[in-house]
Protein backbone atom coordinates (compact mmCIF):
# COMPACT_ATOMS: atom_id res chain seq x y z
CA UNK A 1 0.00 0.00 0.00
CA UNK A 2 1.49 3.51 -1.15
CA UNK A 3 1.58 6.32 1.82
CA UNK A 4 1.92 10.01 1.05
CA UNK A 5 3.30 12.71 3.46
CA UNK A 6 0.70 14.85 5.13
CA UNK A 7 0.34 18.59 3.26
CA UNK A 8 0.87 20.32 6.76
CA UNK A 9 4.15 18.25 8.29
CA UNK A 10 5.95 20.61 9.78
CA UNK A 11 10.02 20.96 8.23
CA UNK A 12 12.88 19.25 10.15
CA UNK A 13 13.93 20.87 13.51
CA UNK A 14 17.61 21.23 11.83
CA UNK A 15 16.22 22.89 8.63
CA UNK A 16 13.95 25.71 11.26
CA UNK A 17 17.31 26.27 13.49
CA UNK A 18 19.36 26.71 9.86
CA UNK A 19 16.86 29.83 8.78
CA UNK A 20 16.68 31.41 12.42
CA UNK A 21 20.58 31.97 11.94
CA UNK A 22 20.47 33.29 8.89
CA UNK A 23 18.02 35.53 9.66
CA UNK A 24 20.00 36.73 13.01
CA UNK A 25 23.25 37.37 10.92
CA UNK A 26 21.28 39.55 8.35
CA UNK A 27 20.06 41.31 11.55
CA UNK A 28 23.37 41.85 12.77
CA UNK A 29 24.68 42.89 9.53
CA UNK A 30 22.20 45.55 9.60
CA UNK A 31 22.60 46.51 12.72
CA UNK A 32 26.77 47.24 12.16
CA UNK A 33 25.67 48.88 9.05
CA UNK A 34 23.82 51.46 10.68
CA UNK A 35 26.31 51.69 13.67
CA UNK A 36 29.09 52.74 11.38
CA UNK A 37 26.83 54.91 9.30
CA UNK A 38 25.53 56.61 12.61
CA UNK A 39 29.28 57.06 13.52
CA UNK A 40 30.45 58.69 10.12
CA UNK A 41 27.76 60.54 10.74
CA UNK A 42 28.53 62.06 14.19
CA UNK A 43 32.33 62.54 13.06
CA UNK A 44 31.25 64.43 10.35
CA UNK A 45 29.36 66.50 12.79
CA UNK A 46 32.40 67.13 14.83
CA UNK A 47 34.18 68.55 12.45
CA UNK A 48 32.19 70.76 11.04
CA UNK A 49 31.40 72.14 14.39
CA UNK A 50 35.05 72.39 15.05
CA UNK A 51 36.02 74.17 11.68
CA UNK A 52 33.45 76.84 12.76
CA UNK A 53 34.79 77.18 16.06
CA UNK A 54 38.43 77.68 13.96
CA UNK A 55 37.49 79.59 11.29
CA UNK A 56 35.33 82.02 13.99
CA UNK A 57 38.91 82.15 16.06
CA UNK A 58 40.48 83.30 12.74
CA UNK A 59 37.69 86.07 11.96
CA UNK A 60 37.88 87.54 15.29
CA UNK A 61 41.68 87.91 15.36
CA UNK A 62 41.34 89.59 11.92
CA UNK A 63 39.03 92.02 13.19
CA UNK A 64 41.01 92.43 15.78
CA UNK A 65 43.99 93.56 13.41
CA UNK A 66 42.01 95.95 11.51
CA UNK A 67 40.95 98.18 14.79
CA UNK A 68 44.45 97.61 15.30
CA UNK A 69 45.82 99.31 11.85
CA UNK A 70 42.96 102.40 12.56
CA UNK A 71 44.74 103.13 16.46
CA UNK A 72 48.19 102.88 14.22
CA UNK A 73 46.65 105.39 12.36
CA UNK A 74 44.77 107.74 14.14
CA UNK A 75 45.64 106.73 17.45
CA UNK A 76 45.51 106.27 20.91
CA UNK A 77 48.11 104.22 21.51
CA UNK A 78 50.90 104.04 24.32
CA UNK A 79 53.57 102.25 22.20
CA UNK A 80 57.07 104.29 21.67
CA UNK A 81 57.40 103.22 18.53
CA UNK A 82 53.65 104.93 17.77
CA UNK A 83 54.28 106.64 14.05
CA UNK A 84 50.78 108.68 13.55
CA UNK A 85 52.36 111.78 12.67
CA UNK A 86 53.37 109.73 9.19
CA UNK A 87 49.63 109.33 8.10
CA UNK A 88 48.89 112.95 6.77
CA UNK A 89 47.23 114.11 3.76
CA UNK A 90 50.45 116.35 2.63
CA UNK A 91 53.16 113.92 3.12
CA UNK A 92 53.36 110.52 1.48
CA UNK A 93 57.20 109.78 1.43
CA UNK A 94 56.67 107.10 4.04
CA UNK A 95 54.79 105.03 1.96
CA UNK A 96 57.15 102.58 -0.28
CA UNK A 97 56.10 100.75 -3.27
CA UNK A 98 56.16 97.57 -2.58
CA UNK A 99 55.60 98.16 1.59
CA UNK A 100 58.16 99.12 3.56
CA UNK A 101 60.08 96.65 5.84
CA UNK A 102 62.17 98.49 8.16
CA UNK A 103 60.91 99.37 11.82
CA UNK A 104 60.03 103.04 10.55
CA UNK A 105 57.91 102.15 7.71
CA UNK A 106 57.15 98.33 7.87
CA UNK A 107 53.71 97.56 6.67
CA UNK A 108 53.39 100.91 4.77
CA UNK A 109 53.02 100.60 1.25
CA UNK A 110 52.13 102.51 -1.87
CA UNK A 111 49.81 100.97 -4.09
CA UNK A 112 50.06 100.98 -7.67
CA UNK A 113 47.27 100.67 -9.86
CA UNK A 114 48.76 99.64 -12.79
CA UNK A 115 49.35 96.09 -10.85
CA UNK A 116 48.17 92.94 -12.44
CA UNK A 117 47.95 91.37 -9.05
CA UNK A 118 46.83 93.25 -5.80
CA UNK A 119 49.39 94.41 -3.97
CA UNK A 120 48.24 92.84 -0.40
CA UNK A 121 48.40 89.51 -2.38
CA UNK A 122 51.84 89.64 -3.47
CA UNK A 123 52.81 90.00 0.77
CA UNK A 124 53.98 86.78 2.57
CA UNK A 125 51.83 87.44 6.05
CA UNK A 126 53.52 84.34 7.42
CA UNK A 127 57.14 85.87 7.55
CA UNK A 128 57.55 87.26 11.19
CA UNK A 129 60.97 87.98 10.60
CA UNK A 130 62.68 91.70 10.88
CA UNK A 131 62.26 92.29 7.15
CA UNK A 132 58.55 91.45 7.47
CA UNK A 133 57.02 94.08 5.01
CA UNK A 134 53.19 93.12 7.60
CA UNK A 135 52.90 94.47 10.73
CA UNK A 136 52.33 92.56 13.75
CA UNK A 137 49.60 93.31 16.26
CA UNK A 138 50.65 95.89 18.65
CA UNK A 139 53.76 96.59 17.07
CA UNK A 140 53.16 100.66 16.62
CA UNK A 141 49.90 100.94 19.46
CA UNK A 142 51.73 98.88 22.44
CA UNK A 143 48.17 97.06 22.71
CA UNK A 144 48.75 93.25 23.84
CA UNK A 145 46.68 90.41 22.14
CA UNK A 146 44.57 87.80 24.61
CA UNK A 147 46.61 84.86 25.05
CA UNK A 148 44.30 83.63 28.31
CA UNK A 149 42.88 80.06 28.24
CA UNK A 150 40.77 78.42 25.68
CA UNK A 151 40.96 77.98 21.75
CA UNK A 152 43.87 80.35 20.73
CA UNK A 153 44.91 81.41 17.54
CA UNK A 154 48.11 80.33 16.09
CA UNK A 155 49.95 83.22 15.51
CA UNK A 156 49.05 87.11 16.79
CA UNK A 157 47.63 88.95 13.60
CA UNK A 158 48.82 91.45 11.00
CA UNK A 159 48.30 93.89 8.51
CA UNK A 160 49.80 96.12 6.08
CA UNK A 161 48.32 99.50 5.33
CA UNK A 162 47.86 101.16 1.47
CA UNK A 163 47.76 104.40 0.21
CA UNK A 164 45.21 104.42 -2.26
CA UNK A 165 43.42 107.68 -4.08
CA UNK A 166 40.04 108.53 -2.50
CA UNK A 167 37.86 108.70 -5.32
CA UNK A 168 35.25 111.25 -4.04
CA UNK A 169 33.03 113.37 -5.89
CA UNK A 170 34.62 116.26 -4.56
CA UNK A 171 37.86 115.35 -4.92
CA UNK A 172 40.20 117.56 -7.05
CA UNK A 173 40.93 115.55 -10.35
CA UNK A 174 44.16 117.16 -10.38
CA UNK A 175 45.29 116.24 -6.93
CA UNK A 176 42.97 113.51 -5.31
CA UNK A 177 43.25 113.20 -1.82
CA UNK A 178 44.76 110.06 -0.18
CA UNK A 179 42.94 106.95 2.17
CA UNK A 180 44.23 104.16 3.60
CA UNK A 181 43.29 100.02 3.09
CA UNK A 182 44.23 98.02 5.39
CA UNK A 183 44.46 94.52 5.06
CA UNK A 184 44.40 92.13 7.55
CA UNK A 185 44.99 88.71 8.33
CA UNK A 186 44.15 86.13 11.26
CA UNK A 187 44.83 82.78 12.06
CA UNK A 188 43.01 79.93 14.08
CA UNK A 189 44.47 76.97 16.00
CA UNK A 190 46.29 76.00 13.09
CA UNK A 191 48.20 78.30 10.76
CA UNK A 192 46.42 76.85 7.57
CA UNK A 193 43.30 78.18 9.01
CA UNK A 194 43.39 81.97 7.95
CA UNK A 195 40.96 84.61 7.59
CA UNK A 196 41.73 87.84 5.44
CA UNK A 197 40.08 90.86 5.86
CA UNK A 198 39.86 94.31 4.35
CA UNK A 199 38.61 97.97 5.21
CA UNK A 200 38.97 101.69 3.47
CA UNK A 201 39.73 103.93 6.29
CA UNK A 202 40.17 107.71 5.69
CA UNK A 203 41.55 109.76 8.40
CA UNK A 204 40.26 113.19 9.07
CA UNK A 205 42.54 115.99 8.93
CA UNK A 206 44.00 117.93 11.68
Amino acid sequence: MQTFAHPFQPAPRAAQRGVTLIVVLLILVVVTVLGIGGAQIALLGERSTRYDRDYLVATQAAEAALMDAEFDIRGPNTSTSKRMDKFNQTDFAYFVPGCGSDSATRGMCEANADEVKPLWATVDFLDESNTARSVKFGDYTGRTFDSGAGVRPARSPRYIIELIDDQCPKCSAAKPAKMYRVTAIGFGPRTDIQVVMQIAFRKEKG
